[in-house]
């Protein structure tokens, strides 16, 4: 007998509840592996940002900044991170609930039994939300981009439904609804458009005449600028001097006034930043690597997904998964084709957009990871880019669903199948026990949860904020720190401004000093007081001066007049006090006058370069005046000699023993790094590198006091550092002696040049 089926597919009704129990128990997987704190690379800048609600790098993701600064301040979890990591994981999970309901709407028209469809729904909504790169980016916010994702899902959904049902008042506002969202995207990254192309194409197919209508299309365009106008809010916010204020796109300068912000210099600096001028991004015409290169990186980040093997420690099974699930993908893109091409009109240029058109766009240089044996032959990004694809492997889902359900009705059929009735066709289907039979291959679709676990959760993970704050903690009270690139940067903001630790320490980034708006920041940047009982033991109990006024004594109008780069032709001497250093010939960029600056404007307040800085003081001639305290070199007046706990070690020049065994005692980036047992981001392995080398280096200053139980006991927390960290190959002969590496800056610190129009 057959099994009645819907006879118009228009009459279904989407599966809500279900959808909703889908996603709630996506957001239950991800609260589980939720991170309580920050992490590596982006996490910091924007958990700070939206915290203080201020401005991360251009062009400044206001709309992230806004419901970030919401999130921050409810009390849904106990911290202002796993707040606004929770925000990450509510968005993800929104977005698995519309992968959901869009599958479950192909299947309408194809399966005549609703629990059919339903599973279908659950399967997309599984594959999708555990996918490593979403899972990952949805228990701890790295940046913006699970925000992204929930608004290309919820476009998708809604434009699915406008395809459903074209005309009338209802569909009209859908299209509105759909460009307001839309330009609401934008405001939080420019991704929140990549939709934006297949609902139009979706609109020409199903219905041209719509695009005839000027009224719905002003409307439409009105809602899409209405969306973005959260932009808006920067030059106000800037002109406020919020703690983070990237790019300040004002041409204030000591307040908040009408005559400036009307200007054209808030203007000009506004355009520059929402441009993101300051990257200086070669044209699309001019690759920066071959296109079949680009897509490469796509499938190193593909093979990612279905199992993250970090290590290399089973190629063979990530290959294998891949090919199964792009093929379950193509399948379920064809299957999609055949049964649905309504909603294929708008899901088919989406995928497209999400994958080549993306990658095209994007425009990247070779992956960090990619291509291993190329080496250094070709230009490389400075991190692996996996989170730009975030929304193509969480579409994914949505094929790859149908796919497996393809499969699924195509081996169910040999057990036995029944004429059932679907629309005005009868069609062949399996009985109810033969899905049940075929139902072990949708064990596929659990691979990515239980082989990502171990890799995407963050659960119980502290060590970036630990870091942040052993960094600080390396700087006397009311010292300057001197640092280079993103990571060991943003976490040290994210310690002062929302852990509220060492605030008295000036954070002095190498990258952003080549910028105009950082130094006229630092200028404003208010004395904070040291506090005490935040502070480690090395410094208790002891009187700490207080200084005044900035880290150099120049006004803003001096300081905007430093050009970006000076070039000695001639060694030159350096003096300060007893200190000489001899600068060889070479182009001073404008970081470096500015380092010097302070060094010689800063007579109370004592100047440290951050261990991570690699070869820095040696290219500014202070290499004799380094003197090693935990993880930052402090600068010196006087030549160091061997004497008391001022001890040399071969690669790492001389060494306060006393000190630096203080500090290593409090330090808690040791305990983490070891209870974590990993470090699969290798592009900033930099970070557990610097505590390896740390305790090897208090070790061998033991050796040379003669205290081989403090030697044994540093060099015991180095080692377990190392292969928790996967760094066990360091230990070999020789391995310690060049200085650490320097930690990676990411585009968003190193290649940024002075904001805004110049002075002559």
């Amino acid at each position: 007998m057959a099994t009645p089926a819907i006879t118009n597919d228009l009459d279904y009704r989407p599966s809500y509840l279900a959808a909703t129990i889908a996603g709630l128990a996506v957001l239950l997987l991800y609260i589980l592996t939720l991170s309580p704190e920050t992490a590596m690379w982006d996490t910091s800048e924007y958990l700070t940002a939206a915290y203080t609600l201020g401005l991360p790098h251009p062009p400044g993701n206001p709309f992230f900044v806004i419901i970030g600064r919401v999130a921050a301040v409810l009390p849904i979890a106990p911290s202002v991170a796993m707040r606004i990591n929770l925000l990450a994981a509510i968005s993800s999970a929104v977005s698995a609930a519309m992968w959901f309901l869009i599958t479950e709407r192909v299947l309408v028209g194809w399966l005549a039994e609703r629990w059919q469809r339903i599973a279908g729904g659950a399967l997309a909504a599984l594959i999708g939300a555990t996918a490593f790169t979403v899972w990952a980016q949805s228990v701890v916010n790295e940046k913006v981009y699970t925000v992204s994702l929930v608004g290309i899902a919820i476009v998708a959904w809604l434009a699915v439904r406008w395809s459903d049902e074209p005309d009338g008042r209802s569909a009209d506002r859908t299209l509105v609804l759909i460009a307001y969202i839309c330009g609401l995207g934008y405001a939080n990254h420019m991704a929140g458009m990549l939709a934006a192309p297949a609902v139009g194409l979706a609109v020409l197919l199903r219905k041209p005449s719509t695009l005839l209508r000027w009224r719905l299309v002003l409307a439409c365009v009105g809602a899409l600028v209405l969306g973005g106008t959260p932009f808006l809010s920067q030059p106000i916010r800037s002109a406020h001097w919020p703690a983070i204020n990237e790019g300040e796109p004002t041409a204030c300068r000591t307040e908040l006034k009408l005559d400036c912000t009307l200007s054209k210099g808030t203007y000009d600096a506004f355009m520059y930043n929402f441009n993101r001028g300051q990257y200086g991004k070669p044209d699309l015409a001019e690759r920066q690597a071959p296109f079949t290169a680009q897509v490469g990186m796509w499938w190193l980040y593909f093979k990612w997904q279905w199992i993250r093997d970090a290590h290399g420690e089973r190629p063979g099974l990530q290959s294998a998964l891949a090919a199964t699930f792009l093929v379950l993908g193509f399948l379920g893109g064809w299957v999609h084709w055949k049964r649905d091409r309504r909603s294929f009109a708008f899901f088919g240029p989406l995928m497209f957009s999400l994958t080549l058109l993306l990658i095209y766009y994007l425009n990247f240089k070779y992956g960090y990871s990619q291509d291993p044996a190329l080496g250094e032959s070709v230009n490389r990004e400075v991190r692996d880019r996996d989170y730009f694809y975030l929304w193509s492997f969480s579409a994914w889902s949505v094929w790859a669903a149908l796919g497996l359900l393809y499969v699924w009705e195509t081996v169910a059929a040999l057990f036995g199948s029944t004429e059932v009735v679907v629309g005005k066709e009868v069609q062949q289907l399996p009985k109810t026990r033969s899905w049940l039979l075929a139902s072990p291959l949708l064990a596929v679709a659990f691979v990515p949860l239980f082989a990502n676990q171990g890799a995407a959760s963050r659960r119980g993970q502290t060590d970036t904020a630990d870091f942040a704050i052993d960094l600080l903690n390396s700087v006397e009270p009311y010292g300057i720190l001197v640092t280079v690139g993103d990571n060991d940067t943003f976490p040290l903001w994210y310690a002062q401004e929302v852990l509220g630790v060492r605030k008295d320490v000036i954070v002095a980034n190498t990258s952003l000093l080549n910028t105009d708006w950082y130094t006229r920041q630092m200028i404003r940047r208010p004395v904070f007081a040291y506090d005490e009982a935040k502070g480690p033991d090395a410094y208790r109990g002891k009187s700490w001066k207080k200084p005044s006024g900035p880290p150099f004594t120049l006004t803003m109008d001096e300081s905007d007049q430093v050009p970006l780069s000076m070039e000695v032709t001639q060694p030159q001497l350096f003096q300060k006090g007893a200190l000489q250093a001899v600068i060889q010939p070479r182009v001073l960029s404008r970081a470096d006058l500015f380092v010097l600056r302070m060094i010689q404007d800063n007579p109370d307040r004592p100047v440290y370069f951050s261990r991570t800085s690699g070869s820095l003081m040696q290219e500014l001639g202070l290499q004799e005046y380094g003197l090693t305290q935990g993880l930052a070199r402090r600068l010196v007046e006087h030549k160091l000699v061997a004497s008391g706990d001022t001890v040399p070690v071969p690669g790492e020049g001389f060494v306060d023993l006393a000190r630096s065994r203080q500090l290593w005692k409090d330090m808690k980036a040791p305990t983490s790094l070891i209870k974590k047992n990993d470090w699969p981001d290798r592009a900033s392995v930099g970070i557990p590198y610097l505590y390896v080398s740390t305790g090897v280096v208090i070790a061998e200053a033991a050796n040379t006091k003669g205290d081989a139980k403090g030697a044994a006991d540093a060099l015991a927390v180095a080692k377990n550092v190392a292969k928790a960290t996967k760094l066990d190959d360091l230990f070999t002969p020789g391995a310690f002696d060049p200085a650490p590496p320097p930690v990676a800056a990411d585009s968003s610190a190193k290649t940024q040049v002075p904001v805004g129009p110049r002075k002559p």
